[in-house]
């Protein structure tokens, strides 16, 4: 398995390990619900220096984004983030990214963990159509190993945060970033967020990340800083609606489908992989949908279960679930024939020879 440069600090602070993406990753440390509602209320960092982060440069950086990625990627501008997918030619999705524009020749893409290898052979992949090669120095390069990552989240977050810059960062906006120093470091410090509770994300070079994790204990002691895990990563994002690559999104799902057609933009002269089949969607409308639901009887749903009509047919699936640590309800997410689609709708989890009533909703929990 592969560590992080906060493998051992996770270790020493007691934490709940296992295999996730190759890397040996922190599960828990105090318990799901109890990290949860730190970063609804307070603050925690995540170790998420598993992402991958492949640099895409050159004068043909912004034609090759717009053709493999499904937003639109000219209304960037430096220092703005967008999120986004790559569509994988089938109707699928190979993964949904976001993408930094540094300047109008230097893009950086971060990607899933579990997707990386694949992400960055679709990347070359395409790439070579544009004359672009792979590798140190070039047009393309995977700089996933050398890059780690802290994701800092809640509503306290940029309070800490700032105790470790020179520039004030507490205002900045939502999917922005900056190149700045904190806590002396050269990194990159964006606003983006899976959990919905505020914060940010700060990328250094792997040689710095014992000095920058110091620094951030140090400047969040008196806010209570906790240590989060992938766990209550989960929780988190799920309550507010975020889509889980491997779960709500994969290969065989369009993002018209995913309810992602805000991230899939048919501009003029952007000719992306899978347009045709995705404006077709669009005006056709899709065989299933993704949509969000509360339970109304006591139960959790989880990946995997079937979802029925309150007569029983089956109409779906559930990608995601879980018992909200917010809302002390099961939620979930899950894909469902589009006439059960509407919000208000009641349908049904089938959960050993019962059917548990629950009402689709529109995204997000909270």
């Amino acid at each position: 398995m592969k560590t992080t440069v906060f493998t051992n600090c996770h270790i020493g602070a007691g934490a709940k390990m296992a295999e996730f993406a190759g890397y040996n990753m922190p599960i828990e440390f105090s318990g799901i619900n109890d990290e949860h509602l730190t970063v609804r209320s307070g603050v925690g960092v995540f170790d998420v220096s598993h992402m991958g982060e492949i640099w895409v440069k050159g004068p043909k950086a912004e034609a090759l984004l717009q053709h493999i990625t499904s937003n639109d990627v000219s209304k960037l501008y430096d220092g703005k983030v967008q999120y986004s997918c790559m569509p994988n030619g089938k109707g699928g999705i190979v993964d949904d990214i976001l993408v930094y524009r540094i300047d109008a020749e230097t893009y950086l893409l971060v990607v899933n963990a579990a997707n990386t290898q694949k992400d960055w052979e679709h990347i070359c992949r395409e790439g070579k159509a544009f004359g672009m090669e792979a590798g140190h120095g070039k047009e393309l390069y995977n700089a996933s190993d050398e890059i780690c990552q802290l994701a800092v989240q809640g509503p306290l977050a940029m309070m800490v945060v700032q105790k470790m810059c020179d520039e004030p960062v507490e205002e900045m906006e939502y999917y922005t970033f900056r190149k700045m120093k904190v806590a002396g470091c050269d990194a990159i410090l964006s606003i983006t967020g899976y959990t919905g509770a505020g914060g940010c994300e700060i990328y250094v070079a792997n040689e710095d990340g014992e000095k920058l994790w110091k620094a951030l204990w140090a400047a969040g002691e008196e806010y209570g800083l906790k240590n989060i895990g992938l766990g209550a990563r989960d929780t988190l994002r799920l309550e507010k609606g975020f889509c889980l690559y491997g779960n709500d999104i994969d290969d065989t799902t369009s993002p018209i489908e995913a309810g992602l057609g805000w991230i899939t933009k048919f501009a003029e002269g952007k000719d992306f992989i899978d347009r045709e089949l995705f404006a077709r969607q669009k005006a056709e409308g899709v065989s299933r949908k993704l949509v969000g639901f509360k339970m109304i009887d006591r139960g959790v749903p989880r990946h995997g279960y079937e979802l029925a009509s309150v007569d029983g047919d089956i109409i779906g699936h559930v990608t995601s679930g879980t018992m909200s640590p917010s809302l002390k309800i099961g939620v979930g997410m899950g894909y469902v024939k589009p006439e059960y689609a509407k919000a208000g709708t009641v349908i049904a989890v089938p959960v050993r020879g019962r059917l548990l009533k629950a009402e689709v909703v529109k995204l997000p929990f909270l």
